[in-house]
């Protein structure tokens, strides 16, 4: 019996049928049911409908919004047809021979898209060498380390605690590209600001204020992603929100080497690490200068009304016009479905009141969590103090940050198609243990004599990289994606928001403990640390997080159905399954999850 080719080793295989997911229960009180109904009814709010009748549905929507000409009309009939079943265009009467050989390159071309879908933190890390000599927080005293840790951290703490929510408010009155434009505005304007500083408290000013640009764009700019991506290339569009960040931190290492060498002028003391700071603000000023050259989001216009704007967005963001009118018709119905979607009580509560959101949201939180808590921004802020720690000259220091900054990015790259092939969980559960390895690795290093320098550095240095290398396709790009994708639509954006600001917390907790974690633990205690927090993370994963690729959303639904105490069960008999199946190569069968619980007729599965 042989794996499915791209599949993970804990999932099917290729003469086992797909799991029979749970049918929805009719038990529960009310609002419950009414949930599920509602949820089903987004997972296709169009399943049902003749042909004849969509036709009718987009010719009425489009005469009704006074949406364009003949040829746009026609358009929305078809994409009324079309987007009930994308995939069956070829069963779609009324197409001409150019429309199915676009609608068939969109499919089996998935990256053959128009040029606007691709249009659209870490100087401190070097400048820190000098700075907190000159602000007097150099020490090794607890008073210092702290300071340290508060001043790189600033900008989270402000992220966690307002940053991120005011994202609902600016979406509502910018729009996405408005909020990008004005959080980018007071990105700018804080790192700028940071190059004029003089004091430790006027850093940590201006880092917390770096916190307004940086939280509402982290959670807007994955919103604008999923809104304009075509259907198809969604999940990896999205989770370039991690790459592109990853491509930043490196660039705050190449400014840190490229700024290095800058000496102090009789009136400035400090110029080097002021304009290592400072050269922070310049990407931030290109998405400025760039953002309005990009269409806004049509789900935005269509909330507004403007419906006719939503659709020459769209269509600046597909090949065909047919494509747009089907996308936007489908973005409308959605819409319409989620405007029922009033059960009577605040959203953030359904997150937690309601079993089958508490599941959702216990996996996005986990994964956000340990996001930062497997350790990687200890080496994203503090790589330059590790090397330097190994004994590494200041620029050899500088020069191994850039290295690791080049390697986070490089290998964040595969994930754009293991994400959805190898899947979520696969992906953390083969990673979790490689950085676990590699940061214990990193941590015994420091115990190698100093006599035997090159063995040393090359050791730690190498420790280092190997983390970047299995952290960046797996706990790096894997949070936002399925944070944005296991939500129902009805409390998506909430879950988002709490999802983005726990993030930020505990990236803040990170940074401001770092300092004084490795002053009492040493660097092997602190390495140590963070790999065993690796090992807890694997175990978590294991027990707590459902696979959500390829899954619809009426899907998702009967998945986060499954009470926890079944999940964690079934994630523990994975493990003799892996021994017996890849270890020992015995001829077993996996366990179908799903298929199982459909045979136990009492489980109350959405109150357990």
């Amino acid at each position: 019996m042989s794996a499915k080719p791209g599949r993970g080793v804990f999932e099917e295989h290729e003469n086992i049928p797909e799991p029979k997911f749970v049918p929805q229960r009719t038990f529960g009180t009310a609002a419950e049911r009414a949930r599920r109904n509602l949820n089903a009814k987004l997972s296709n709010p169009l399943a049902g409908y003749s042909h004849a009748e969509l036709r009718k549905q987009g010719h009425k929507f489009a005469i009704a919004h006074e949406i364009g000409d003949e040829s746009d009309i026609r358009a929305f009939e078809l994409g009324a047809v079309l987007a009930q079943s994308p995939e069956q265009y070829d069963r779609v009467p009324g197409l001409t021979s150019q429309e199915k050989e676009i609608l068939h390159r969109e499919f089996e071309h998935r990256w053959s898209q128009p040029w606007k879908i691709t249009e659209d933190e870490t100087v401190v890390n070097g400048a820190q060498i000098w700075y907190k000599h000159q602000f007097g927080i150099a020490g090794e005293d607890s008073r210092s380390t702290w300071l340290v840790g508060l001043v790189n951290a600033a900008p989270y703490l402000c992220c966690a605690l307002v940053g991120c929510w005011l994202t609902v408010p600016f979406n509502h009155w910018f729009g996405r590209r408005g909020t990008i434009f004005i959080t980018c505005c007071f990105s700018a304007i804080a790192c700028l600001w940071q190059g004029f500083v003089s004091t430790w408290w006027g850093m940590f000013i201006a880092r917390f204020a770096l916190g307004f640009g940086i939280g509402p764009k982290s959670a807007t700019v994955p919103i604008y992603a999923a809104e304009t991506a075509p259907p198809a290339i969604r999940g990896a569009l999205v989770m370039q929100w991690q790459m592109w960040t990853a491509f930043g931190i490196m660039l705050g290492y190449a400014a840190d080497l490229i700024f290095y060498q800058v000496s102090d002028t009789p009136a400035i003391v400090g110029l080097n690490w002021r304009l290592m700071m400072a050269s922070a603000m310049f990407p931030a000023l290109v998405v400025c200068c760039f953002v309005f050259t990009c269409p806004e989001s049509p789900r935005w216009y269509m909330s507004k009304k403007q419906y006719f704007r939503a659709y020459q967005s769209i269509c600046t963001l597909r090949h065909h016009k047919i494509q747009a009118a089907r996308d936007l018709y489908y973005m409308h119905v959605l819409l319409e479905a989620e405007s029922t979607m009033v059960l009577g009580q605040n959203k953030l509560l359904e997150l937690i009141t309601v079993p089958r959101n508490r599941r959702a949201m216990i996996a996005s939180e986990l994964v956000m969590f340990m996001q930062q808590f497997c350790g990687v921004n200890v080496i994203a802020y503090y790589s330059s103090e590790i090397f330097l720690e190994a004994n590494f000259s200041p620029a050899s220091a500088l020069a191994a940050s850039f290295g690791w900054g080049v390697i986070n990015w490089l290998f964040a790259i595969p994930a754009i198609y293991t994400i959805d092939t190898f899947g979520r969980r696969n992906l953390l559960l083969s990673t979790f243990p490689l950085m676990s390895l590699a940061m214990f690795f990193t941590g015994f290093s420091f115990w190698i004599p100093e006599t035997l320098h090159a063995a040393r550095t090359g050791c730690i240095a190498l420790g280092i990289y190997l983390f970047g290398v299995v952290y960046s396709p797996g706990e790096g790009p894997v949070p936002f994606t399925y944070s944005a994708e296991a939500y129902p639509l009805y409390v998506r954006s909430y879950g988002m928001a709490l999802a983005t600001a726990t993030t930020w917390f505990f990236n803040f907790v990170l940074g401001v403990t770092w300092p004084s974690l490795r002053n009492a633990f040493t660097a092997q205690g602190g390495f140590a640390w963070y790999a065993g927090w690796n090992i807890i993370g694997w175990w978590l994963v294991l027990l707590f997080m459902p696979e959500t690729k390829n899954k619809t959303l009426e899907e998702l639904d009967q998945v986060f159905s499954v009470p926890t105490r079944f999940h964690a069960r079934y994630g523990l008999r994975q493990i003799p399954y892996f021994l017996k199946r890849y270890i020992l190569r015995r001829n077993v069968s996996p366990e179908i999850l799903y298929e199982k619980e459909e045979m136990r007729p009492g489980s109350e599965l959405p109150n357990a």
